[in-house]
């Protein structure tokens, strides 16, 4: 169809080019412009190399496991890096279990309790020492004993590494 020699579009019997009164465009089907009429679903949005990279790297940590052998694996990867909303992403690793996120470890608790245990215990000591000091008269201060042999030991554990997270061995 046409009006006034500018063709329009037809939503449902309705034209959209031009309004019929004002003579002035109109967005097709009474719509506004700019705006988007329903939120895009999380599952349709699109998804990034980033996120393509994390999902290779949670087949990866499947097939290590022994979750996947290396023909689904090699299947799996060409679909992640086919896909492009996260629902496509998602499909690809429904099935498998969820990973372990790796805690703190062992030593590095014991090591993070000592050092509060150490911490607490010359704080209180130094206090002691304070109030009597003020209270009597200021002596010897033995506080330091207690302060500076574990401090060092601590200090030394910390140095050599005891309770920081290892790097993780290269991958072959």
């Amino acid at each position: 169809m046409k009006s006034n020699g500018r063709p329009t579009t037809n939503c449902g019997g309705l034209l959209a080019d031009r309004d019929q009164f004002t003579h002035q465009r109109r967005p097709p089907c009474g719509g506004r412009i700019g705006t988007v009429s329903e939120p895009v679903h999380p599952n349709d949005i699109r998804i990034s190399d980033v996120e393509r990279k994390a999902a290779e790297a949670t087949l990866r940590s499947a097939v290590d496991a022994g979750v996947l052998d290396l023909n689904e694996f090699d299947s799996r990867v060409q679909s992640i890096w086919q896909a492009r909303t996260r629902g496509e992403l998602a499909a690809v690793s429904a099935d498998l279990p969820e990973a372990e996120r790796p805690g703190p470890s062992g030593g590095r608790i014991a090591m993070t309790v000592l050092t509060i245990v150490w911490l607490s215990l010359s704080g209180l000591n130094l206090i002691v020492w304070l109030l009597l000091g003020v209270t009597l008269e200021w002596f010897y201060p033995w506080w330091v004993w207690v302060l500076v042999p574990p401090g060092a030991v601590l200090g030394t554990l910390w140095a050599c590494g005891i309770g920081r997270k290892r790097p993780l061995p290269p991958r072959d």
